[in-house]
Order: C-alpha cells, then structure tokens, then sequence
C-alpha cells in the first residue's frame, strides 16, 4: 500500500521529531510543498532508505510520499516522467541496462552509489555439496540437478529465483548456459528467505537467488555458483562466451547500488536533492539494519528512526 506523508504544521513537525529521539534542523521552510515521491520496491534495504530518507526530508519541513513502484519500471517511466522523484536503488547486477538507457534519456539523474556494493548469483547451502561433487563450478550443475529438484521439476533441478520484477536473465541464463534447471520466481523477498530458512533447517536440496548487502550470507553457511565471469559483450554479443547462439551465457554482473531521481528533483527541491545525493552507508551498517528488520522483527519506523536519532551529525553534513 502506498504509505503518503502529509507536511504538518511546525509545531506537531517537532513534536514529532523530538518524540522520535531526533532534532529539527534550524530552518525547515521547503522550496516546494509538492510531494517529494520517493519509491518503494519489494525488498527491506531499499524500503529502509527510502523510510530513512522520507523522515530525514519531513524534519526539513518537506512533503513526501512512498509510493509502491516496480523496480525496472520506475527508472524506464515514473522517474522520466516525474511521478517518482527518486528510487533509493538500482543495482548494478540487475539494472545495469535500464539505468544506460536512463541516461541516454536526458530525462533521470544519478545521484551516485548509496555505499554497500551489490552482489547477486546462484546461492547454495554447504551441506549440498555433498550432493553435488564439484560445486561451486557451475558445470557441476549439469551432472547433478536432480539433486536440487522437487516432485514437480524432476528430473530437472528447481533453481529458486527472485521476484520476477527484479530481472537477473536467470532463465535466459539456464537455457544459454544448457542447465537442466527449471526457473521458479518466488512471489516475494520474504518467501523467497522463508523458503531458505526451512530447506536449511531440515538440510533440503535449494539453491536460489542470494544477495548482498543482507544479512543471508552470514547467517547461513554456503557458497555462490562461480559462473562465467560476467562482461557487457556476453549479454549484448550470443557470440561471447560458450555458446555461440546465445547470449547470457555467464554470471551476473557485481558492482554498484545506485539513487536515481528525476531531473527535476535539484532545481525544485535544492537541500532535499543535496541531502539525497549525499546519503550514504557502510556494507556493516545496511547489514545491521536489514538484520534488525528482517530478523529482529521491528519495523521499518522504528529502524529508520533509532538510526536518525543516532546519527544526527552525519545528517546535517549530508545537507551542507
């Protein structure tokens, strides 16, 4: 559900803040009273950034929205268009190609890294390796998927993935790469590390989508499919690689988590855009925070809040 924040007047915008352990900035007089839209995708850190950003925008006095988007289709269209105003991330290991296309556009801003560097690929659980001699070299997988499969894939191993909004040419991957696998897309991030947390506890056959930053890859003993190492010709040229008919026929991409916001959001809202673009976090911090929600159960309010409260100092650099 679409979570909207309207901008209050003065006096309950600092009870509120120093009820959540945090100090009003001295001026708190926002450019515009539009609503700054700040997206919401289907995982915890982004949903923390975007929680974090909003409350950090509304102490300065701002107007601002979280609006439930679709990660691909925010930066292709609501951030061209300026019904979004800023998504908190795009990775490198899925988004690569739709944020070349943003800037070719003129249309979007990268306003730079969030901090923690992204890693996403095939994830599975040490015990398997007994199961399949050879892991984590991915040609392993040809010899053994029955070993991953289910009653409804056998003899072809089920290789879990993410949501389908989140992208990953996993299933262009299986067929260029001539894996016996069958692609199933959990419906969400949460199902997707529940279905984890239950194979690993009974040591069940699973391999799936794992990433980082999150708290899954230490909490859980286990290693990532080392696949073709990924280079842009091997998704843009099928003559890369093994396979000469196909393209994708390596890993995922590694590298940065980018912000994007529309190409308005400086000229309209100037300190909001300065306090966005210089956000930032540490891989042990957004780990930490992840964890809190995911694992500690506590929302994503109090999360976002106990950390604004902490970190007042760096807060008000980021708007300098």
């Amino acid at each position: 559900m679409t979570m909207t924040f309207r901008r209050k007047a003065m006096g309950a915008a600092m009870a509120l803040a120093l009820g959540a352990g945090f100090s009003m900035p001295a001026a708190a007089e926002p450019e515009s009273t539009d609503p700054i839209k700040i997206a919401l995708f289907d995982w915890t850190s982004v949903n923390l950034n975007a929680t974090i950003l909003s409350k950090i925008l509304k102490s300065y006095g701002y107007n601002t929205e979280l609006v439930t988007s679709d990660y691909l289709a925010s930066i292709q269209t609501g951030l061209r268009t300026g019904d979004l105003t800023i998504g908190m991330e795009y990775w490198d290991t899925t988004a690569r190609e739709a944020m070349a296309d943003a800037d070719a556009s003129g249309e979007t801003e990268n306003l730079g890294p969030i901090g923690p560097k992204a890693k996403e690929e095939w994830w599975f659980p040490e015990y398997m390796k007994e199961k399949c001699p050879g892991l984590p070299n991915w040609e392993a997988l040809k010899g053994c998927a029955e070993a991953f499969s289910t009653p409804e894939t056998a003899p072809k191993g089920r290789y879990l993935g993410g949501p389908v909004t989140w992208g990953g040419f996993d299933d262009e991957r299986v067929e260029a790469l001539d894996l016996p696998f069958e692609v199933v897309h959990a419906g969400t991030d949460a199902a997707m590390f529940a279905e984890l947390e239950s194979a690993y506890q009974r040591k069940a056959p699973i391999i799936l989508w794992i990433y980082t930053p999150h708290w899954a890859p230490a909490k859980y003993k286990g290693e990532w499919v080392q696949f073709p190492e990924w280079t842009p010709e091997c998704y843009n040229d099928p003559a890369w690689g093994s396979n000469p008919d196909k393209a994708y026929d390596c890993g995922k991409p590694h590298g940065e988590i980018y912000k994007y916001s529309w190409k308005g959001f400086a000229d309209k809202w100037p300190v909001a855009h300065k306090i966005a673009k210089n956000m930032k976090f540490t891989d042990d911090e957004m780990n930490t925070l992840i964890g809190e929600v995911d694992l500690d159960k506590k929302s994503l309010d109090d999360v976002a809040d106990a950390w604004i409260a902490a970190n007042q100092e760096k807060i008000k650099q980021w708007a300098e």
